[in-house]
């Protein structure tokens, strides 16, 4: 397969980078059957009413957008999502002991799947492998509490202290872990060389991290289906499949 000179270029600094920080968006789990958000076919792009019950204010406040969560969640159980190349790339890159970092915006757990050691990945965004209580904050099992809904508990709360349960998810409303910043942002002040993956670059305030990389020095490659607000600062700007170009960029597919 003849490939672009921008994957080319891409590659050529991968191959060159010794401290490599991936900022990874919705778009790497795509190919696995996971809908982005704002992409063309994004699910807030094609309904805007869902980005609004993305807000923790409206989750907390009509039991029947929780009551449809926990529907949906149920629903997604028996549905197998399978890290693709593009995942399994990135656990490539951290093998070949390049890889500082892997931030995710991603909520679904592929990047573990794939075999990512969890000690270098930051979901930034949280996970639905676990439901949080926003009253004491405990936190369950994910597959714990869809056995309760399962078992026709449309709406269920903490069975400690009897507080609204959500998915381990960070909403929109709701605060990022400062403790996934501080390492997110120290690692962009360190790196060499910042790739961002799948994202479209507009979520703040994760997405400042590749401005931040570029100031210390550090390369930035952006590879998305869809141009970002941060184009004129990278050094290269891939467009394409992810499956397709991320093991070529990393060398885990031969040129």
């Amino acid at each position: 397969m003849d490939f672009p000179d921008p994957v080319l270029e891409a590659r050529r600094l991968v191959d060159a980078a010794g401290r490599i920080v991936v900022l990874a968006g919705a778009g790497i789990s795509t190919d696995s059957g996971i809908p982005d958000f704002r992409g063309p076919q994004g699910l807030w792009t094609k309904n805007p009413a869902a980005e609004r019950a993305a807000h923790i204010d409206v989750y907390v406040s009509d039991p029947e957008v929780r009551k449809q969560a926990w529907r949906s969640r149920l629903e997604m159980l028996g549905v197998q999502r399978r890290p693709n190349p593009g995942h399994m790339a990135l656990v490539h890159l951290e093998r070949r002991g390049k890889l500082q970092l892997l931030v995710t915006q991603n909520v679904d757990g592929l990047h573990h799947a794939a075999g990512n050691d969890p000690d270098l990945v930051v979901e930034v965004h949280g996970n639905v492998r676990e439901a949080v209580c926003l009253s004491c904050g405990r936190r369950k099992l994910m597959l714990e509490v869809l056995e309760r809904v399962k078992a026709g508990e449309e709406d269920p709360r903490c069975p400690e202290c009897g507080g609204i349960l959500k998915s381990a998810t960070v909403s929109f409303g709701q605060p990022l872990d400062p403790d996934h910043l501080r390492r997110a942002h120290e690692a962009a002040r360190t790196c060499d060389l910042m790739m961002a993956v799948g994202t479209s670059l507009t979520v703040f305030p994760i997405c400042e991290i590749v401005p931040l990389a570029a100031a210390h020095g550090a390369a930035v490659v952006i590879v998305n289906g869809e141009p970002t607000p941060y184009d004129d600062i990278a050094d290269v700007v891939v467009r394409g499949s992810l499956s397709e170009t991320l093991p070529v960029i990393v060398g885990s597919a031969r040129l």
